[in-house]
């Protein structure tokens, strides 16, 4: 068992006006992303990745864009993105903070 506590954690820098921190079990992966500095002009630059992802947005507005296509998501909203399919977001607010769950866990955060 893994308690992570916010007030806690140090969390980890990805770029500027961005960070994450994250719990992991042996199949599964949940990472909150605190983003700063939106809104912003233009989406990120789309990836993808084998892992099938949940995102929950807790704070802020996004425009979240699956394979193209924007979707406008707002808190308390959730998009399933499937294995390898480009995605990418675009922040409409100051803060935003999302909630990824990934399967099978993203080796490449740890």
């Amino acid at each position: 068992m893994t308690i992570v506590k916010r007030q806690d954690t140090t969390p980890q820098p990805v770029a500027e006006g961005r960070q994450r921190y994250l719990a992991y079990t042996e199949d599964l992966m949940v990472v909150v992303f605190e983003f700063e500095g939106g809104p912003t002009a233009q989406p990120d630059p789309p990836h993808n990745h084998p892992h099938q992802q949940i995102t929950y947005v807790a704070e802020g507005e996004v425009l979240f864009f699956i394979e193209g296509v924007p979707h406008r998501l707002a808190p308390g909203d959730l998009i399933t993105v499937p294995s390898n399919v480009p995605h990418s977001i675009q922040l409409l607010t100051e803060r935003v903070r999302l909630v990824d769950t990934f399967s099978p866990i993203r080796t490449d955060f740890l």
